[in-house]
């Protein structure tokens, strides 16, 4: 049926109801967010319950998800009424482990979504769980290379060019940075001033950005300094042309779009020319129909917005309005 369907993006679940009407059950089909299968399910007794779990699999009976995640009911009408959970965090392993009881009976169209907050995995030796998403994208080289880069870059070995940040200075090797950027490469080859004085001014980076932007470049950027210094990081690869960085940017950008950081990770993609991170943004505020829990800031964003941004979320919407649109019934503004 098409209302078992949920559709995804970046870490948000949605599944619409049509018509759930006499019915006292319904299952969706399963949807895949990180490593596992999952499916909601609705019944309808004296109150509404939800659950939420993993299809049955290998995987998740040795490695069930830890999963922290919140869910929001919608009515699918102009008011769009909302119930919204506390924050959940415990293991999934069968549709017994978690069920949310809502006050409430919905009829005809109503909206459920999952936010999943962190997903972690138990190891299969033991031990604490491990967020699946910090782990994605992270480099892999030989550790006796990466120890000999680290030490390069943090005692200054042989360092040759002094870096000027916005708050202090750093040593670097030329051939390091000549080799991961066209830019930097250009500085050294041509007579320029950074050639002869071997001086480098990156004012608009802290130190400490500056740092995780060299540490990605040496190849010993550890995960959690790149997620903190993303933007700063982004903005780096735009300047000097890494493409590379800029293409890790826009993929971890993604991961994690929700209603407190979309509109400015909307400005990056336009900014940047993430055509895949705005098309995400796009996607999560007018087909999923989140720009409803951006409304208080959505008019101070149009007055900062470039023109032709505006100019394309308006014919977004507007595609979404058309009659016929599988989504357009429940876009009011």
């Amino acid at each position: 049926m098409v209302d078992s369907k949920v559709e995804t993006i970046s870490r948000l679940a949605q599944w619409r109801i049509d018509n759930f009407g006499p019915c006292t059950y319904k299952k969706s089909d399963p949807f895949k967010v990180g490593l596992w299968n999952w499916h909601l399910s609705i019944e309808k007794n004296r109150v509404f319950y939800i659950r939420l779990f993993p299809e049955p699999s290998r995987v998740s009976k040795e490695q069930p998800p830890f999963v922290k995640f919140i869910i929001r009911v919608s009515n699918a009408v102009a008011n769009r009424r909302i119930y919204i959970s506390p924050v959940f965090e415990r293991p999934l392993r069968t549709c017994d482990d978690f069920i949310w009881s809502v006050d409430s009976t919905f009829l005809g169209r109503f909206i459920i979504d999952v936010e999943f907050l962190d997903v972690k995995i138990f190891p299969l030796n033991g031990g604490e769980p491990i967020s699946i998403w910090p782990m994605d994208g992270a480099m892999e080289s030989a550790q006796s290379t990466l120890h000999c880069l680290a030490r390069m870059l943090h005692e200054g070995i042989h360092a040759d060019v002094t870096i000027n940040t916005a708050d202090g200075t750093l040593k670097a090797h030329k051939a390091v940075l000549s080799a991961s950027s066209p830019v930097f490469e250009s500085m050294f080859h041509h007579d320029l001033k950074e050639k002869e004085s071997s001086t480098i001014h990156i004012e608009d980076m802290s130190l400490e950005s500056c740092m995780a932007f060299l540490s990605y470049l040496y190849g010993t950027i550890k995960q959690e300094d790149f997620w903190k210094h993303r933007l700063a990081l982004l903005g780096a690869a735009n300047k000097y042309d890494i493409v590379d960085l800029k293409d890790a940017c826009e993929d971890s950008l993604l991961e994690d779009i929700n209603s407190q950081n979309v509109l400015e990770r909307l400005q990056e993609s336009w900014l940047y020319q993430l055509n895949r991170l705005k098309k995400g943004c796009m996607t999560y505020l007018i087909d999923f129909g989140k720009i409803y829990d951006v409304r208080d800031e959505i008019n101070n964003f149009f007055r900062h917005a470039d023109r032709e941004l505006m100019l394309e979320m308006f014919q977004e919407v507007l595609t979404v309005w058309k009659p016929g649109a599988a989504r357009g019934s429940i876009i009011y503004w």
